[in-house]
């Protein structure tokens, strides 16, 4: 597909590759395609990075029609950029779409406007260690209407930013708050699509952890508060007595694409993988058993984020580090494959 570009006249200065953070900085283009019912989808285009045009009654301010993606994007060692498991993003962005009663977009008019922007971008590419391009679509009601109905309009755009680690400083232990009153999601509700309204329902909970010295939230089931869904923006894994279990895809947590990825390693490395409710109470036995091993999340920002500490209102549960820890290995191994270090085996890595 031949998308048309108009260069910036205007281009940024690149950011010091030690200052990059995370989401902190946005390259000088970015992809846009319109979508209006009877007409489909139009007029695909790079432009220039900038403020968007909105109507103050755009859908997507009043009735939440706004959905995302994250994926990340690596040099290739024999020159280029390569992109980790870009079809299953696609696919997953389609997917909150249809929750969302929302067009969904095309896999490959969406892949096709992410590998445009980045040829156009590939100079903001960083280079060292734990560097990489992350790419953001976004996906939002532009109609100007204020009955309650989905929009009949609508606008797709992807975003490209370069970035370092999630978590800011060393790499340490993550403090973790188990929040046992809030709910993120409900069972036969949205909290499976990477919907914008998961994540703003979220944010008091993490504030109010991070006031008490916590890095995220551990969320549970909203029925019950017993069974432990997602950390923050991560999927939770667990290794007790030499299992790897994480929470079951019930229509209430992400489908994590690096999850999947997690799950297949470990199979590959003959480690028994349990996908099942796993009980908040299940990890404190585990723990006073001295049967909990470890316990990490996982996700694009972060590859896997090793936890040291679950706590709540009513306990505090230290949870061990091992020397040559699971969550360690798994890390440097999807590392590997995405900077191209290691033969690519399963077939995750898409050329730009």
């Amino acid at each position: 597909m031949a998308i048309p570009v108009e260069r910036t006249r205007h281009p940024k200065p690149r950011p010091r590759e030690e200052d990059l953070g995370f989401g902190r900085f946005f390259t000088d283009h970015l992809f846009r395609v319109d979508f209006t019912e009877g007409k489909g989808w139009q007029g695909a285009r790079i432009e220039p990075y900038g403020p968007l045009a909105l109507d103050p009654a755009a859908s997507a301010l009043h009735y939440g029609q706004a959905i995302f993606e994250g994926m990340k994007a690596f040099p290739s060692p024999k020159g280029g950029i390569a992109l980790f498991r870009p079809k299953a993003h696609a696919a997953r962005l389609a997917q909150s779409a249809r929750r969302l009663a929302m067009p969904a977009p095309p896999e490959e008019l969406l892949l096709d406007g992410v590998r445009a922007l980045l040829r156009e971008d590939a100079s903001w590419m960083p280079r060292s260690p734990g560097t990489s391009i992350y790419v953001r679509p976004v996906f939002i009601a532009t109609e100007p209407f204020l009955g309650v109905r989905p929009a009949k309009s609508y606008a797709l755009l992807v975003l490209l930013s370069p970035v370092a680690g999630y978590f800011s400083g060393p790499p340490r232990l993550l403090r973790i708050w188990v929040e046992e009153d809030r709910a993120r999601a409900a069972r036969g509700g949205i909290g499976a699509a990477k919907a914008a309204a998961n994540y703003v329902a979220s944010l008091l909970a993490a504030e109010e952890a991070k006031a008490r010295g916590y890095d995220q939230v551990l969320w549970l089931d909203g029925a019950e508060h017993r069974f432990v869904e997602e950390i923050g923006t991560m999927n939770l894994f667990a290794r007790i007595a030499g299992r790897v279990v994480t929470p079951a895809l019930e229509g209430t947590i992400l489908a994590g694409v690096t999850r999947d990825a997690i799950i297949a390693l470990c199979r590959e490395m003959k480690l028994p993988v349990e996908e099942r409710r796993l009980a908040l109470a299940e990890l404190v036995e585990a723990s006073r058993e001295g049967t909990l091993e470890e316990v990490f999340g996982s996700g694009t920002a972060s590859l896997t984020a090793p936890i040291g500490e679950l706590a709540s209102a009513r306990e505090k549960l230290a949870v061990p580090s091992p020397v040559g820890s699971l969550a360690g290995k798994l890390r440097d191994a999807l590392s590997a494959i995405q900077r191209g270090e290691v033969p690519d085996r399963f077939g995750w890595m898409e050329p730009v």
